[in-house]
This record gives C-alpha cells, structure tokens and sequence, in this order.
C-alpha cells in the first residue's frame, strides 16, 4: 500500500491527509525521508563547481522537503495526541534527527562552501534578504560546531545526540506524570465549587474512567480547583501532586536527567569557545549577555516582591478570620485571592465565566485580525488528527493566505501548556507555499466550553503567535514567520493579547452562554479593572523562575539542580506562600530541548516592547487604527527573521522601549 506521509497531497490546500496515516507510517516514510534528505546534502556538499548563492544556500533551502512533511505531522500528533506507539517513536527519531543535523554541521565540505560565501558576500550581488540568509546559515554552522575537527568534532555530535534523548525523556516522563495522576472527588467534595468546575471534573473523570467526578494535573482543572474548593485538605493534596510532577521518583523522575542536561550544555558551550551555555546561547539574542537579563529581571523583581508581600499579608489575615490558624501557604493562596477578588472587585469568576465561551472568543480574536489586517475565516471540513480539532481557511481580498486550525481541549494524551506551531511555514522559495499554522491548548471540556479570563488571554497570545506565521512575507522559509530572535518571538503573542482587554471586544464577543446577553458595563468595568489583580504573585512566580533558568545555564553546570533552586530562591528571599511557576523537575520550557534554556526571560523581554507597542495604537487615538496597523504587520509580522529584531522594532516605533512600560503595563509602579 502507499504510505500517505510520502505522498503527493491533494487534499484542500495540501493539509496532511490525516485519516489516511497510520502510525506504523511514520517509521518508514522517516527513515526513506532521512536518506534522502542525506543525499541532498552530499550533492550539494560534493559539487565540483564554485560555490554560489543559488547552489549552496539556496539548494539546502530547497531540500528536506519530504522529511519536513513526515516530522510536521508526526510531531504534530506526537503533541497533541500521543499514545504509546508515537511515544516509542519519538525515542526512536530524536537521537536518529540529532546525529543528522550534526552530520550536517560537521560536513567539512558543506562548511568549505558557505565559508566560501561568506568570505566573498561583499562580491556576490546578494538581496538584503539573501544576504541575512548567508550570515544566518553561517553563523548557526558556527555556533553548531562545524569548525569543530577531531576529538572536539565527535564528542559534539555525541553532546547533540544524548541531549535530544534526554530531552525527550523529560517530556515523556512529565507527561506520564500528568497522565497517570488523578483525585476522585466525592460528591461532597464538590461543595462550594463553581458549576463550570463541576462540570469539568465530571468531563475529566469520564475521560479517566471513574464513576465520579476527579481532579487532574491539567492546569484548567487543578488551578480554578485550587480558587475555588473551600476544603484546604484537598487543596493541599492536588497542589503536592501538581509541583511533584517529574519529582515523583521511579522510571518518571526528571532531576538526573535535568543534571545531566545541564553538564552537557555546559560542555558544548566550552567547546564553542564559550566561558557558559548562557553567554553561548545569549550571544544571538537581543539581550545578548546574561548580565542584561540578570539587569531585567532584577529591576522587576522588587517591586513584585514588595507587592506579592503585601497581598500575602492581607491574605493571611483573610485566613486567620476563617478559623485557620498558621502561616499563609502555596496552596491557600489562590483560595484566598480568589475570595479577595470577589471582595475588592465585586468580581465573581464564577459569575464572569458565562460570559467566555470558548467559540466567542475565537470569533473575537477572528474579529480582530478582521479589523486590523483584513483577514477573513472560513471554517475547513477536512480529516484533521483529533475529533476535537476544526480548522479555518483564512483569505484577504479574496485570496488564500494560510490555513488555521484550532486545537483547544484538554486530553490525557496531550502534553501541558499551549503553543502554535507551523504544519508548514511560508515561503516563496522554491516554490510559494502558504503557511498552515496550529494553535494548541488545553481548556477544560464542557457544554458550552466556558473559559476563566486567563484562559481567554491564552487564546489571544496563541493566535498572536498564529499572525506572525500567517501574515509572513519572505522567500525563505528558513527565516518565516517565528523564525526570529527568542526575546522578540513573544512580541506579537503578547501584543495581541491586549486586544482583549479592549472594551468594544468585550461587549460584542463576551455574551452570556444561556441568555445571550452582552456582559453588562458594571461587569465588564470591574473586569477592566482587575486586569492587574495578583500581580505580585503572578510577577513573582514567573520572575523567580527565569532566574533559576539563568542561574543554572550562567556558570559551572551544578550536579545538584534542585539544591541550586533552593540556593537561588533563598538569595531571592522567595515569598514563602509563592512557588516557582515551574520547579526544575516540570520546567518542560527549558529541559524538554533547548528553545527557552536561558531564555525563559524572553517573555518578559518581549512584555516591555508589548506594552510599548501597544501604546503606539493608544497615541493614535484608536486599537484598530489602520496605519498603525499597517505598520505592525510591514515592520513585525510579515518580516519573519529577514532583519535583526532591534531593527524592526525601531522600525515600528522609533526607539527601544524601557522597563518602565512594563511595571506600568503590570500596575507595580
């Protein structure tokens, strides 16, 4: 039979054809895709002719292509819907596409060509695009070790190839820690929760197979669990199991191999020539030096702390006339808050989140691409990997941009968090090819699906990640779309999620799910208000766990990681009532692969140019004003990693921003 994955694809727009793949696809069309990918690299590597633009750089442009289709889907799925067999799968591929990208970068006669160029790219008439191309591809053969030689050379592929299944490992052991553990409630236990909480927890326990309702580690069940549930006990226990997670001891424990991840970094940084994996990994960013970050995230932290501090005490105090007696801990906290929310603001969520339904809020932020960028949605019937997925095409004007598809509920078999990725990313190189973009989530299931508030701001960030892939306009898909520096990738998400907080889009989109009815202006002004509730925790959370990650990447690799977290939140003098946002045992954003280790700063690098960026729309008097709009998308969100980051953003606004926007922007100052 014909394998799908290797395929030409005439389904609409070339989607992946999905109900005609079977898992036992994936290994063969892999392996037949490596090999040739391989041999692409060796033509282009062996050729006898004078390098050039065009059969160097742009020929490795163009190959891969098969391999590309069979890891889009198969990462895909492995993601969003894992099971047994991919899990086994990915442990298969990770060291096998490990050892290929370091047989690449080590191919010294694919280095001699590109050294070649970029030695003469002065000479060679190159575009501005094709130019940052060159030094682009140079620079990562560089920093990937290429002009590596002997011992040095084979211990790199060796570093490459144990990190890539160690970070599968990690991911895999946290998962299985979300997936296994879960609390049955009784029906008493359910006293006090809100409708929306019960309801999930009975959807939860179904798709766990109890006869009751249950709590699990998905963060859309566990956190309104611990605002709402006035049984401190349970509280305690869920709150053990979700910082547990990868800590758990046995096969699922992720603290060894968080060691053994940061030895190894350390190691390739030194074999680079550099003194930490941070200054390494920093040097392409816009901080550049880890004593800019350290800078950032300390200018931040004391007023968090200060504020954090102070809420702690008044929500002492809250606890002390309930009867409980001792000190304010982790897992009272958002009890308490909640209560104090509902105190301060005359803000129920359980009252607000009627107003949130899931498919409003996906029209709301539809209606804001509309109004800014001219963009329209059509919903898709095609295959797609889960029965909970739907998919749109977007147009303007009448033509095909890209296509989106939307995968939003929480499932066993879905890894934590939210994320978008690219199934295919722009390019017009060799051929136009329009992107397919994913937006991934995890709400709670429920008829209708309700969403908290935050869960709303999600749905806003993620798709502003989805703009910056659908809106790109470069040739190269190597620099489209998210493909741009790790502090400036967050821009965009980040931005989009004050569209939220624009009141017109609240009185359209947040409609109650049984009555229809807007969500009155006393609401939606105590919402507005509220924007900043709790900020000392949510700062502080976030801010002591970027610190940690610099700390472990900044000197000598530690063998003890979760000794150094204690030593750094001690230092910090961390608020004892605030845990990190992710102990080192699930901080899947550093250890489940590279992306954000050092970087997981890069969220609040990019907050300060957000809050900035959007003041550009407050000057103009408008948050859709067409020229500023206009500006966003030529300057940010149709440029990709074309120009350096700095250069954009002056681009759009003039001058680099200050922290000062961002304490304003969180209400610490």
């Amino acid at each position: 039979m014909t394998n799908a994955l290797l395929s030409d694809w005439t389904s609409p727009f070339q989607i992946a054809p999905f109900d005609a793949i079977a898992d036992d696809d994936f290994a063969p069309a892999f392996e037949k895709a490596l090999v040739a990918h391989k041999a692409e690299i060796e033509g282009i590597a062996g050729r006898s002719d004078a390098a050039t633009f065009a059969n160097t750089i742009e020929a490795m442009e163009a190959a891969g292509g098969a391999l590309d289709k069979v890891l889009s889907v198969f990462y895909t799925v492995a993601g969003a819907d894992s099971n047994p067999a991919r899990e086994a799968l990915q442990r298969e591929f990770s060291p096998k596409l490990a050892a290929h990208s370091a047989e690449i970068s080590a191919n010294k006669l694919l280095f001699a060509r590109i050294a070649d160029l970029w030695a003469r790219k002065d000479t060679l008439g190159l575009t501005d695009e094709q130019a940052r191309v060159l030094m682009l591809t140079h620079r990562g053969f560089v920093r990937s070790g290429a002009a590596l030689d002997g011992a040095d050379d084979a211990r790199m592929k060796d570093i490459k190839s144990r990190l890539a299944v160690l970070g599968t490992e990690f991911t895999q052991n946290l998962l299985a820690d979300e997936r296994e553990w879960f609390m049955e409630l009784a029906e008493a236990d359910l006293e006090g929760l809100p409708d929306f909480v019960v309801a999930a927890s009975r959807a939860a326990g179904q798709e766990k197979g109890s006869s009751g309702p249950v709590v699990t580690l998905s963060r859309s069940i566990i956190v309104p669990f611990l605002q709402f549930s006035p049984r401190r006990d349970l509280r305690k226990k869920a709150f053990a199991a979700w910082v547990a997670r990868g800590a758990n001891g046995g096969e699922t424990d992720n603290r060894e191999i968080a060691a053994e991840i940061l030895s190894l970094r350390k190691e390739r940084a030194n074999l680079l020539g550099y003194a930490s994996f941070a200054d390494y990994k920093l040097e392409t960013e816009m901080a550049k030096t880890p004593a800019a970050v350290r800078d950032l995230l300390m200018s931040v932290w004391a007023p968090a702390k200060s504020r954090a501090e102070a809420d702690a005490s008044v929500l002492t105090d809250m606890m002390h006339q309930d009867g409980v007696n001792g000190d304010l801990e982790p897992w009272d906290w958002r009890y308490y808050a909640e209560k104090r929310r509902k105190a301060d603001h005359d803000l129920d969520e359980a009252a607000l989140k009627p107003y949130l339904q899931l498919d409003r809020m996906i029209e709301a932020s539809f209606d804001c691409a509309t109004r800014l960028f001219g963009l329209e949605f059509k919903p898709l019937d095609v295959p797609l990997y889960h029965e909970d997925c739907r998919a749109w095409e977007v147009t303007r004007n009448g033509s095909h941009v890209a296509v989106f598809i939307g995968d939003y509920f929480a499932r066993g078999s879905k890894r934590s968090g939210a994320w978008c990725s690219a199934m295919r990313g722009q390019a017009k190189f060799p051929k136009p090819q329009a992107p397919i973009v994913i937006n991934v989530c995890n709400f709670a299931k429920s008829d209708p699906a309700l969403l908290s508030y935050d869960d709303a701001r999600t749905l806003f960030h993620e798709f502003g990640h989805a703009l910056h892939q659908m809106l790109s306009n470069v040739t190269y898909e190597s620099i489209s779309g998210t493909s741009v520096a790790r502090d400036f990738v967050e821009l965009p998400s980040q931005l989009y999620e004050h569209w939220l907080e624009v009141p017109e889009v609240l009185q359209s989109f947040a409609t109650h799910a049984e009555t229809g009815e807007p969500m009155p202006q006393d609401m939606l002004d105590k919402v507005l208000k509220a924007a900043n509730f709790d900020m000392g925790f949510q700062t502080v959370e976030y801010v002591a766990s970027a610190l940690v990650d610099l700390a472990f990447h900044e000197g000598d690799a530690t063998a003890d990681p979760m000794a150094m977290q204690a030593d750094v939140l001690s230092k910090l003098g961390m608020p004892p009532a605030i845990t990190m946002r992710h102990a080192t045992p699930h901080f899947a954003h550093v250890f489940a692969g590279d992306g954000y280790s050092s970087g997981y700063y890069s969220y609040m690098w990019s907050e300060v140019m957000d809050a900035d960026a959007f003041a550009a729309f407050e000057e103009a008097g408008n948050p859709f004003d067409e020229d500023t709009a206009k500006s966003l998308e030529a300057n940010i969100l149709s440029t990709g990693g074309s120009v350096d980051a700095e250069a954009l953003y002056m681009r759009f606004r003039g001058q680099l921003p200050k922290v000062e926007a961002l304490l304003k922007g969180r209400g610490l100052v």
